[in-house]
């Protein structure tokens, strides 16, 4: 049985970001949709020029009623597509800054002993489990699972027990107002919560090479999951040596033609099932102690690495139709410069322990007490998952963490 055609219509260009991030945005929701390049589609860029009255503006999203949104934003387009941008209220006992497993998992266990939740998030509910081919490794799934299938399990599991969910929506700032926390969005609107988790994950760190900023989304991804399917038939590198680089290099052999593994150093620094899975796929090519120092194009199309063999010193290039990078994490912490929330060298969120053991002073906002295991060093802010200082970084412990962050939650409600 054939699929049906998307819906919705992207028309854009590889070079336009805002192409890329509402295409991103879809693809985060698991929304079909049909790219049209107006660069290569001469009849699509008239049509694009003759629904802007005469103007050639890029994204224009035309949709099945007849409707089009030109540039829109995130929030735009999930008003368009029925995702609720605002919360029923301003005012809530607990509310949830960010959607991935340690968020939702913290939003039911609150939810079922009687909590009011509001959980806010940037993108599509899941975080980046969702955006995992098979999540192998979790208790209870001996098959293992569909990341998305199991972000969606998780979504409908705190939706039952009435976790109120708001999507689209950047946080700007948090600060400390009395006894209870106030959060303004990017969007302008405010809410207030004695407590807040936060939970908004970690995002791919980037090379920050030559070119790499000028291909993104035209030849360069971060999202194997989101991108792969343009890849059919053709020949893709992955950088990176860790879990992630591996897995998504044996995801993308579903897609690709031949799949090229570029290492920094002389071995991965990934376990032993998916190490044996990497060198036992015909499709992939390690190169070993391999570094780009180049990303090239042409037509604002990628279609070369300049690479560097730091063994052998010697310069190559490399002719590729895409590459994804996977070299690490960076916390999503953008949003609590300039307030009291400590930060380690690198980013992420420092709770609990961390804060005192290095000094027998106690934290300027603690008057008798110090932070609980996952609280910050702001009495009543709390962390959990990837953004967390010393997280293992892994879904199973991410809700773990959620979970155990509700438990504490629970506790410092009883003294507010």
């Amino acid at each position: 049985m054939s699929e049906s055609p998307p819906n919705i219509i992207v028309y854009g260009a590889f070079w336009c970001p805002d192409c890329r991030r509402s295409k991103q945005f879809l693809g985060e929701h698991r929304i079909p949709y049909q790219w049209v390049n107006i660069e290569e589609d001469t009849e699509a860029e008239k049509r694009v020029i003759e629904m802007n009255d005469g103007r050639r503006i890029i994204p224009t999203i035309l949709f099945a009623d007849g409707s089009r949104l030109v540039e829109p934003s995130n929030a735009e387009l999930a008003t368009k597509l029925g995702l609720r941008t605002t919360a029923s209220r301003q005012h809530y006992p607990v509310i949830v800054i960010g959607g991935g497993p340690a968020g939702l998992t913290a939003a039911l266990y609150l939810a079922r002993e009687g909590v009011d939740i509001l959980i806010i998030e940037r993108a599509a509910f899941g975080g980046q489990a969702a955006a995992t081919e098979k999540l192998d490794n979790l208790p209870g799934f001996p098959d293992g699972v569909d990341g998305f299938e199991f972000a969606q399990r998780l979504r409908a599991q705190a939706e039952r027990f009435g976790v109120e969910l708001l999507q689209a929506q950047d946080v700007a700032t948090i600060q400390r107002q009395d006894n209870y926390h106030r959060i303004e969005t990017v969007a302008g609107d405010e809410y207030s919560a004695q407590a807040v988790l936060i939970a908004t994950g970690s995002r791919y760190r980037r090379l920050n090479v030559p070119g790499e900023n000028d291909y993104l989304g035209a030849g360069v991804h971060f999202c194997a999951t989101c991108d792969g399917p343009f890849y059919k038939d053709k020949e893709v590198a992955v950088i990176g040596g860790g879990n992630s680089a591996a897995e998504e290099s044996l995801l993308l052999t579903k897609f690709a033609e031949r799949v090229t593994l570029l290492v920094r150093g002389p071995f991965l620094h990934a376990s032993q099932v998916i190490q044996e899975s990497v060198s036992g796929n015909a499709k992939i090519e390690v190169r070993w102690n391999t570094e780009v120092q180049e990303f090239l194009g042409a037509r604002a199309q990628l279609n070369e690495l300049r690479l560097w063999n730091n063994q052998a010193e010697a310069e190559s290039h490399m002719s590729v139709d895409g590459a994804f990078v996977f070299i690490g994490l960076e916390p999503n912490t953008g949003f609590l410069e300039g307030t009291a929330v400590h930060l380690n060298r690198w980013g992420f969120i420092e709770t609990g322990h961390n804060l005192t053991h290095e000094s027998d002073k106690r934290l300027p906002l603690y008057l008798d007490r110090n932070p609980a295991a996952l609280e910050t060093s702001v009495p009543g802010l709390f962390a959990a998952g990837d953004v967390r200082a010393d997280s293992t970084k892994q879904v199973a412990s991410a809700a773990g963490e959620g979970a155990t962050a509700a438990l504490l939650i629970r506790d410092y409600l009883r003294t507010v």
